[in-house]
Parts: C-alpha cells; structure tokens; sequence
C-alpha cells in the first residue's frame, strides 16, 4: 500500500520529477512549494513521509527540519533532504539539523527510490541499492514509455541547468542514453563526430535558438531527417509553434509537461513511420 509522501521544493521542474517518480510506485504526493507552506501541510495531514529541499526562498529546508522535530506530532516523521550543489560537509550538515537521510542532486532515480524504500518499512520492497530496478520498469517507469530499443541516444540543447537535471533523471530512468548540449553550436559539433536517435531542444537559447539549430540540420543532408521535438517554456504563442513545425519540426511541446506525457511524445516520434525511416 503507498504512503502518503509530503515533497517540499520551491522549483516546478523538480517537483514535478519526484512526483512522478513517487506516483509510479503507487505513493500519494502532497506537494508543498515553499517551507511555510509545507510545514502547514505537516501539521494539517500528518504524511507518513517528508521529502526537503534545503536551498528554498524564505524559510530553508535546514530550520524546516528542526521545526519538524520540535513538534511532538511530526518529530518522528522520516525526512530526506535533496541538496543542489552539495559541498562537503552537506551531510553532517543535514543529519544534524534532524534530517534522517540526504540525497544530492541531480537525482539517481533507482537510489532516491532506494532511500524511500528504506525509510518506509512494510510499504514497499527491501531496498537494493546495488541493483538496477526491475528490466522495463527502471525506477518505476512503464515499460510502454521506455525506450524502444537499447541503446537509444537523446541529444538535449537547453542552457538551463536545472532543466538538464530534470532530463538527465527522467530519460535515465527511462532506459535513454542522453548527450546534454547547452547551445546550438555545441550541438551541431557533437552531430558532426556521432549518431544520435533524436533531438530535444529548448527554442530561446543565447547562441541563436532552436529555431536556427533546425533551420540548420534540416538543410543538410546527413541529418535532414533527424527526429526532432521542441521543449519549451518561453516560446509558448501559437506563432512560434506554427514557426517550429514549419521549419520541419516532428513536434513542439510546452512546458509545464507531465513527464509521463513527454516520454510517450518521445516514444511516438521514434516509433512513427517517419522516424523509422530516418
């Protein structure tokens, strides 16, 4: 049976990636997205679990712990810590401020569901941090969004950082080997000395977009055909969408996106009579 699992985390990408993770085991998720906010839900709904980040706006993830464990009803409520950036000391740091385990980010799906496992005894199976999670379902993902085939090689642009850790946990965990690119020339050389199945690229980038890495690839013969999606959060007008499929994009795609919803889009490009072509 799933616990009730509470995830305080100011940053929409992030929380969207440990929800998904969470549900794919059957857990339910109360999300909270600052430190008052989520210790008020602590108190009103009691979760069977709590999941911190330590760097948030306003009230840290460090002086929500020590509230949690000063409070008789919640103290003995297990609380993981995520860290961006972690430095050494992170973990000394976390434990004593009342946290029971601490994960770095980016997230590794199979160990931060190793760490749940853990910490919920009699809700989910032993944990196996030294194995890979069952053949299909790697860190609770379907196996009808997996990837098709192995290996299967993503070429992401994006010059976000927390995007590319939000993409290098979610495709991992889906069975993907991922190349993060942070703009369009550095995409365009990496395509010129190997082979990749698709590419996943943010539209407004510094180095002339995503509009200009595809106006380029579409125009030259050795990758005219190359899978294309966009993913986007800026570039959200009609017009631009209508600018990117023009140019010969298989898709485009905006963000916020279910995470489920973004692998079966991927699937669905792969698997497509044009995509099987290429």
């Amino acid at each position: 049976m799933g616990a009730r699992i509470l995830v305080i985390e100011d940053n929409p990408i992030n929380l969207e990636l440990k929800t998904y993770l969470l549900q794919a085991l059957n857990h339910e998720v109360v999300p909270a997205r600052d430190g008052d906010e989520g210790l008020a839900l602590a108190r009103a709904q009691t979760p069977d679990l709590i999941i911190c980040d330590i760097q948030m706006p306003g009230m840290d993830g460090y002086e929500v712990a020590r509230r949690l464990r000063a409070d008789p009803a919640l103290r003995k409520v297990p609380l993981i810590a995520v860290t961006a950036y972690a430095m050494v000391g992170d973990h000394e740091k976390a434990i004593a401020a009342g946290f029971d385990m601490h994960v770095p980010k980016p997230i590794d799906p199979a160990g931060f569901m190793a760490v749940i496992q853990a910490l919920l005894p009699g809700r989910a199976a032993p944990p196996m941090p030294h194995k890979g999670p069952p053949e299909g379902t790697a860190a609770g993902v379907p196996a009808h969004l997996m990837a098709p085939r192995r290996p299967c090689v993503l070429l992401t642009v994006d010059d976000g950082p927390v995007n590319v850790e939000y993409k290098i946990d979610l495709f991992h965990a889906a069975g993907y080997e991922l190349v993060p690119t942070r703009g369009v020339a550095e995409a365009l050389r990496l395509l010129q000395s190997r082979t990749v199945d698709l590419v996943l690229s943010d539209v407004v980038m510094p180095d002339g977009g995503g509009f200009e890495l595809l106006r380029r690839l579409r125009a030259d013969a050795a990758t005219r055909d190359l899978p294309f999606i966009f993913l986007t959060a800026s570039a959200r007008d009609e017009p631009s969408r209508q600018r990117g499929l023009g140019l010969g994009a298989d898709d485009y795609l905006i963000r916020p996106l279910p995470a489920h919803e973004l692998l079966a889009h991927i699937r669905r490009c792969l698997a497509s009579e044009h995509g099987t072509d290429r």
